[in-house]
This record gives C-alpha cells, sequence and structure tokens, in this order.
C-alpha cells in the first residue's frame, strides 16, 4: 500500500486548499478512505471518510458544511476540498486505509 499527499500549502483565513492522495497497490474502489489531521499537541482526528463507491460521505462536526471529500475510482485518487479555512484548521493531512498512512501534507492557515 502507498498513498501520497498533496496539495497543502499556507493560505489565509476565508481560504481555500484542495488536497489530493494518490494510492496504489490495493483495489481502490474496494475501500473506504479517510482523510486524517493532526495538529502539535493534539491527538490524530479523523477529518472525513468516504465509502468505495463513494456514495456514503461522513464528517467531523469541526468541518461539516466546510469540506468536501471525494475520490476517483478511475485514477486510484480521494480528494479534500478544503473551503472557508480557519486557523485551528492548521495541522498535518494524512490520507488513511484501515491503517495505512500517507506521510501527510502540511497546512497552516494564518494571515
Amino acid at each position: 500500500v502507498r498513498l501520497v499527499e498533496s496539495g497543502g500549502g499556507l493560505v489565509q483565513p476565508g481560504g481555500s486548499l484542495r488536497l489530493s492522495c494518490a494510492a496504489s497497490g490495493f483495489t481502490f474502489r474496494n475501500f473506504a478512505m479517510s482523510w486524517y489531521r493532526q495538529a502539535p499537541g493534539k491527538e490524530r482526528e479523523r477529518v472525513a471518510v468516504i465509502s468505495g463507491l463513494g456514495g456514503v460521505t461522513n464528517y467531523a462536526d469541526s468541518v461539516k458544511g466546510r469540506f468536501t471529500i471525494s475520490r476517483d475510482n478511475t485514477n486510484d485518487r480521494v480528494y479534500l476540498q478544503m473551503n472557508s479555512l480557519k486557523p485551528e484548521d492548521t495541522a498535518v493531512y494524512y490520507c488513511n486505509k484501515q491503517g495505512s498512512w500517507g506521510q501527510g501534507t502540511q497546512v497552516t492557515v494564518s494571515s
């Protein structure tokens, strides 16, 4: 299993970012995929999850209405569209497949 995140960066409050995770080494469409994040000094928390075929999604209360998870089963990618970003969204964001993790991508929300 290999998961490679990209798309992080520095953005001002109220801005948007789109994270991408390229997956390989398994039958992508057969597995739910998740995005987690970990802020300094805090535990890693799940932000969003999407079912294998993309029909079911679930979000942490802190990001509902602002973040959208989606997936492309043709190209084995999962995305996290993040809008209306807040300073408290600052964290390293990780792509997850049942215990397998990517290296993470840093998101910093600051003016």
